[in-house]
């Protein structure tokens, strides 16, 4: 069995999963890789510009890889400054890899998609699996476009490739990234560091989150799960909860009273708007067995207590 390789390992996802995939398959069968080389990394890295194929398939021949987690991508705010990057490098970097399986030098594949590929005739509550996509992002529609070009390539060539669509993802590890939901990873910093903070979004937007925890834990199980239970190849629903702007910041003054919230909703609440306030992940639970750990309160104490330690 050959290497892992974790394309776009600094970000907000591959900062957790480093770590856990290097505890179950040892140190030296998982390969770190980014457009730029991490401080104090312990572990085994390689520099990687996702859009480039030969240097990818130069590191898949050379480390022995036969399974990708692609991770690199522009996120939602982030590609609306700038929209033909966001194409190149969320649809360029999983036509390289897919071809690569193609090809016979991958046996699988992990792509992230997300509840931007839903849109403002989704339904917006409990949304379930199968539904109205029609996403009004860059960032959506290049995941929209992935999860058909996964399912294709299943389909037509037989390549083992699982997907997830991940809701707002909160981590203490990885610094705000560029998405519509990071307010809810900003929050945490302004309540210790300043004990306020302006939101971006409406006090009253309902999101579907998951901490990160439980969402690495997904993601391998995910991909550990045989073959023959994975039903949907395009991506899963995956959720585990759903909060307000002030719901968060209620469960945060539960342990810091002073903090402070305030409103200025800007070009960010459009796409939020855009999203579904909850989602229905039931297929994931009924195919491979996908349970979150954390609610609301539960992720706020963590958090707060991880976050206070990496400040100090």
């Amino acid at each position: 069995m050959g290497k892992t390789l974790i394309i776009g390992s600094s970000g907000q996802i591959g900062s957790d999963l480093v770590g856990e995939l290097s505890a179950l398959k040892g140190k030296d069968n998982v390969i770190a890789s980014d457009i730029r080389e991490p401080k104090n990394f312990d572990g085994t890295f390689v520099t990687l510009d996702a859009t480039n194929k030969k240097d990818l398939e130069r590191i898949i021949d050379e480390h022995d890889v036969s399974e990708v987690y692609l991770l690199a991508a522009l996120l939602s705010a982030t590609a609306e400054m700038n929209p033909q990057f966001a194409w190149d490098l969320n649809m360029g970097s999983l036509s390289h890899v897919l071809d690569l399986a193609r090809e016979g030098k991958l046996k699988k594949i992990f792509f992230p998609s997300s509840i931007a590929v839903f849109g403002p005739t989704t339904p917006k509550d409990n949304t379930p699996q199968r539904t109205i996509l029609e996403p009004s992002t860059v960032y959506g529609i290049t995941k929209l476009a992935g999860e058909r070009w996964a399912e294709y390539y299943f389909k037509r060539y037989g390549t083992d490739i699982r997907g997830i669509r991940y809701p707002g993802l909160i981590s203490y590890k990885a610094l705000p990234g560029g998405g519509t939901t990071d307010y809810a990873v900003q929050i945490f910093y302004d309540a210790l560091q300043n004990k306020t903070h302006e939101c971006f979004l409406n006090k009253d937007t309902e999101l579907p989150m998951l901490y990160m925890s439980d969402a690495v834990r997904g993601t391998i199980n995910l991909m550990e799960a045989p073959a023959d239970q994975i039903k949907i190849r395009s991506a899963y629903n995956l959720a585990g909860f759903s909060f307000t702007p002030e719901q968060i910041a209620a469960s945060i003054q539960k342990h810091i009273p002073n903090f402070k919230i305030a409103y200025q909703p800007d070009y960010r609440q459009a796409i939020a708007d855009s999203w579904p306030n909850s989602i229905d992940d039931s297929e994931a639970r009924k195919d491979w067995g996908w349970k979150p750990k954390y609610d609301l309160d539960a992720m706020v104490e963590d958090m707060l207590t991880n976050l206070e330690k990496k400040l100090a």
